[in-house]
């Protein structure tokens, strides 16, 4: 089995015709967007492609100069790989290093209500209480990620890179529009297209390629 079966995480002989397949298909649906995008960054859009079903990610992802070597960096480290809600963090592959999620902690829920936030906000808090420094992978929550960008640029948080991927209508689009202005290596999906399955498709493409580099 080649390269898409680490890449789109095939381990049968069907599986990995399937996922042969579908990477041609999305490969002749966007190949003249991603032309300009390191082989790296292409194959973290097609799986973005290939997770939604929907071209127009090739047009709204932007990733950073930096995101993949620092990522890969931090995976191949086995940094922990930190999200905003729990439904992203079941979808990510095995990984060797910890996938936390800390929305259902004790402490992030103590936290929101006393100081009248996001629990998703209060759980980065708390991920940075505990001295986090891997990567942020953020599918659902604005509140998550602006708290994210906050931490790291004004309270020392050491993460390495983000992915800012939160979907919705309120503050989706304005948070990611804020980490696109920062030095923080990332990847976005500008407006208010994201969620779930990218942020899942962006952290899972990450422990492909760190197995391919």
């Amino acid at each position: 089995m080649g390269n898409d079966s680490i890449f789109m995480g095939a381990s049968t002989k069907q599986g990995y015709d399937i996922a042969s397949k579908s990477r041609e298909i999305v490969r002749s649906l966007i190949a003249d967007k991603i032309k300009d995008l390191s082989p790296a960054e292409q194959r973290i859009v097609e799986r973005i492609v290939h997770s939604t079903a929907d071209p127009e990610y090739a047009d709204i992802s932007r990733v950073s100069s930096d995101f993949v070597d620092e990522s890969i960096k931090a995976i191949k480290a086995r940094k922990d790989i930190l999200t905003d809600i729990n439904m992203v963090k079941v979808g990510i592959n095995k990984y060797e290093g910890e996938i936390k999620c800390y929305i259902s902690h004790e402490d992030a829920i103590k936290l929101a209500k006393e100081e009248q936030i996001t629990r998703a906000a209060a759980a980065m808090r708390v991920a940075h209480e505990e001295g986090f420094d891997g990567i942020i992978v953020i599918g659902n929550a604005p509140t998550a990620l602006f708290e994210a960008i906050n931490l790291v640029e004004n309270e020392g948080m050491k993460a390495k890179s983000i992915a800012g991927a939160p979907v919705g209508f309120v503050g989706a689009a304005e948070s990611k529009e804020a980490l696109a202005k920062t030095k923080i290596p990332h990847i976005i999906t500008k407006g208010p297209k994201g969620g779930t399955p990218v942020a899942v498709a962006i952290a899972n493409s990450l422990i492909g390629l760190e197995k391919l580099v």
